[in-house]
C-alpha cells in the first residue's frame, strides 16, 4: 500500500524595506519620474503593495514593500538593486523582515489581516 503525504508549505508575507543615495527629482516631480518605474513593480512576483519614501534632507530615497514570500522578496531586491546600481547608484540597502501580525493589527495594521 502506498501512502503520499501532502506537505503544506507555509508561504509568510514579509516586509522588504529598502534605501539608497538619492539626489531628486522630489515629490511630484519624482512621481512623474517614476511612473513607469512604479507600473512595472505591479507585475513583480509575489508584489502585494509599496510604501515610497523620500527624504530631500538626507539625499535618500526607497520604500517599504510588501510580499507574499521571503523568495519573492529576495528575488525583487536582487533585480532592483542590479537596476539601481546600473543608474549609477553606489549603494542600496535592503533588509527584509517578518510580520508579527497579531502586534501589527492592534496598531492599526488592519491591511494586514486575511
Amino acid at each position: 500500500m502506498c501512502r503520499f503525504v501532502l506537505i503544506e508549505e507555509v508561504i509568510m508575507q514579509v516586509i522588504l524595506q529598502v534605501d539608497f543615495p538619492y539626489q531628486g527629482p522630489w515629490g511630484e516631480e519624482m512621481t512623474q519620474a517614476m511612473d513607469a518605474l512604479s507600473t512595472s513593480i505591479n507585475q513583480e512576483p509575489g508584489f502585494i503593495w509599496k510604501i515610497w519614501t523620500e527624504n530631500k534632507e538626507t539625499q535618500k530615497a526607497g520604500g517599504i514593500y510588501l510580499f507574499a514570500s521571503v523568495s519573492d522578496a529576495q528575488a525583487y531586491l536582487k533585480k532592483h538593486s542590479a537596476r539601481l546600481k546600473s543608474f549609477g547608484v553606489p549603494e542600496v540597502r535592503g533588509e527584509i523582515f517578518a510580520i508579527n501580525q497579531t502586534l501589527s493589527q492592534q496598531n492599526q495594521a488592519l491591511f494586514l489581516a486575511k
